[in-house]
């Protein structure tokens, strides 16, 4: 049925965004608990409370849970397994710079989800760095799975016929009714501060880094006090950055980092992306360094905000007059870096442009309040995630009214879930092929609860 498809779906790439941290960061509250073996893929094993902890945690972040949420999980456990193994029989490349970039993107997210990166070590009852090194081959294993899963899949395609065969299978009293989306597109521009504020703060900078060296101050001390990000800030600064995560630091940021010597603290360095920073480099290994840094945006006035309104002014004339369109537009004038890989519209969390309208800015909800259909806004003004100013044109290309699933308003979405149950039908094909090459064994019980589970059994000893 579409609605526990999709149900399944979204549980499902929570649980692959939770299940490494809580394999890795189960803390002090579990280690009275008695842990047992309950599934074994080759080599590698699955606990008891992998699975326990993964229900409570998925519950705790607000995810809906199916009444088989253990008997999900622990398929979900056993399948990573699998393709992660295939995956390095078939040599598929993945390189070290690969595993750290990821796992760095998700110590951020894990710390943005907690508040701070104490909030963090304090429910995984370890530092970030030991945090790290635990979670690694568990990081490496879901990044194989996702290689090999893709490989298995990669040339499914689905016709229009099999996309309404597919909804003609939906009974119709189980058609989900679908809240209003709409696709939103921006033009940014980010005016730099004048001159003279930059040199004021490029100076003010240059007084910190003596202030540090003469041993009047702290970089910690002085991080917490006055640098403009504040989830580095509450921790004096500290940072661990890879040299190949590029998405996150621009080239002057790593350049400046990895260049310095263990202690050294660097002069004021501009990224256009964020401001200035101070770096100072506490310990490398290879590719990875251990920072503290100092941000300072340089704030912009009223008269360089005016100045870019004039200019969105501009290209949004060229737009209405049909001279270039707002997507072309976007590409040609706007700063969001964005633009570049994904275009201008924002996008959902699957990739998709529909978004609803908590996924926007509060900024833009009130922007669009009033807009129509087609409607490109007057220039108005911002602030982005990085604490910078800026302005923007704001197009609304489309908006759905509240209704129930349909071919005719949801086809993309229908496509999307056609397709995903048909490369599911060939995984499982591929499945049926690979599992006898394989040494599985699933606890008793747990095939029991969840006969499911016993389809990959390739061995019937017990534990």
């Amino acid at each position: 049925m579409f609605y526990m498809n999709k149900g399944l779906k979204s549980f499902l790439t929570a649980l692959s965004l939770l299940f490494t941290f809580i394999a890795t960061a189960q803390g002090q509250a579990h280690k009275a608990v008695a842990d047992r073996i309950i599934g074994v893929v080759g080599d590698r094993i699955i606990l008891q409370s992998d699975i326990q902890s993964a229900v409570a945690d998925a519950a705790r972040n607000g995810e809906k849970l199916p009444e088989n949420a253990p008997c999900i999980i622990m398929e979900h456990a056993l399948l990573q397994k699998i393709l992660a193994l295939q995956a390095e029989r078939d040599s598929l490349p993945l390189t070290d710079e690969d595993v750290e970039a990821q796992m760095d993107m998700r110590v951020r997210g894990w710390i943005s989800q907690f508040g701070s990166q104490s909030a963090l070590e304090e429910v995984a009852g370890k530092t970030v760095y030991q945090l790290k090194d635990d979670q690694r081959p568990f990081i490496k294993e879901q990044m194989l799975s996702d290689k090999m899963r893709s490989k298995v899949v990669n040339d499914v395609h689905i016709t229009p016929t099999e996309v309404k065969a597919y909804f003609d299978k939906i009974p119709k009293d189980s058609l989900p009714f679908l809240e209003s989306e709409l696709e939103v597109g921006q033009i940014v521009l980010l005016p730099s501060a004048s001159k003279d504020v930059e040199d004021y703060i490029y100076n003010e900078m240059l007084g910190y880094k003596k202030q540090i060296e003469s041993g009047a101050v702290t970089f910690d001390a002085l991080a917490k006090r006055v640098s403009e990000d504040r989830v580095t800030a509450e921790r004096g600064g500290a940072i661990e950055v890879n040299r190949s995560d590029k998405s996150t630091w621009d080239p002057v940021f790593l350049s400046t980092a990895f260049r310095l010597k263990t202690g050294e603290i660097s002069v004021p360095v501009k990224s256009n992306r964020f401001g200035y920073f101070l770096i100072q480099q506490v310990s490398r290994r290879g590719d990875i360094a251990k920072l503290k840094m100092i941000l300072r945006i340089p704030p912009v006035t009223d008269n360089e905000l005016a100045v870019a309104r004039k200019k969105l002014d501009s290209v949004r004339a060229e737009v209405d007059e049909k001279k270039i369109s707002f997507k072309d537009a976007a590409y040609k004038y706007s700063d969001d870096e964005n633009v570049k890989n994904y275009g201008p519209f924002i996008l959902n969390k699957d990739g998709s442009t529909y978004v609803t309208i908590d996924a926007l800015d509060k900024d833009m909800v009130t922007t669009i309040k009033d807009m129509k259909v087609g409607d490109i806004s007057k220039p108005v003004t911002f602030t982005n995630d990085q604490g910078k100013k800026g302005v923007r044109l704001v197009y609304l290309k489309s908006k759905t009214a509240p209704h129930r699933l349909n071919l005719v308003d949801d086809y993309s979405k229908i496509s999307d879930l056609a397709l995903e149950q048909k490369k599911g039908e060939v995984l499982d094909k591929w499945l049926t092929k690979k599992i006898p090459t394989f040494y599985i064994l699933v606890d008793k019980q747990a095939t029991q609860e969840c006969p499911n589970l016993s389809k990959y059994e390739t061995s019937d000893k017990g534990f």
